[in-house]
């Protein structure tokens, strides 16, 4: 009988963060779609640090993201908000959660695309709503007509979300789910797909 120990079996955290570099991943999306819960379950499976670009901005302008709204208007804030993502994406590699209008800034797609993997985080009308009327600190959504607002920027802003790299559906099942999707297709999408399936089905599933 051999006393040979067989090599330890990579785990897909171990090829993600090797297929990635200094590269970070960046979540994408709509207000309320889960992107900071699950940026910092992915960012622990991964073991990079955690980002929240809204949290930064917060802190370099010495005020809150309604505050600044009210202040200085939307133009202004997603100056400072590019910044402050440029800024971020050169600090090697971490999850990103990014704001619901960063990825609308041709310029920050850019960057974005150079220097990490995007992942939308698609979630329903309806499920967006249910969530963000908990929370009253979205300025984009202090209208007389929220539901008619989340409506206009989901038509204006899908097709740009849909150049993210990856997709992953957001909806009410438990985060872990979602964050093992994020994992699976993520790996998938760096490292090739399993020996089972054909490069033409992977194709198929992510950009």
């Amino acid at each position: 009988m051999s006393d040979a120990v067989l090599p330890a079996q990579a785990s897909p955290e171990a090829d993600i963060l090797s297929a990635l570099g200094l590269r970070s991943i960046v979540l994408v999306g709509m207000m309320g779609v889960g992107k900071s819960t699950i940026g910092r379950r992915m960012a622990l499976r991964l073991k990079l640090p955690f980002v929240d670009a809204d949290t930064e901005i917060e802190a370099a302008a010495g005020m809150t993201i309604p505050e600044i709204f009210e202040r200085h208007g939307e133009p202004y804030f997603r100056d400072g908000e590019a910044r402050v993502i440029a800024r971020l994406l050169e600090g090697g590699p971490v999850v990103l959660a990014t704001g619901g209008g960063a990825f609308m800034r041709e310029e920050t797609r850019s960057r974005i695309a150079a220097k990490a993997i995007s992942i939308w985080l698609r979630a329903d009308h309806d499920v967006i709503m249910r969530r963000v009327r908990r929370r009253a600190d979205r300025p984009l959504l202090q209208t007389a007509d929220p539901e008619g607002t989340v409506t206009r920027l989901l038509t204006e802003r899908e097709p740009v979300y849909g150049k993210a790299n990856i997709t992953i559906a957001s909806r009410d099942v438990p985060h872990d789910k979602i964050v093992e999707e994020c994992i699976e297709t993520l790996h998938t999408y760096l490292c090739g797909p399993p020996p089972a399936q054909s490069p033409a089905d992977v194709a198929s599933a992510v950009r």
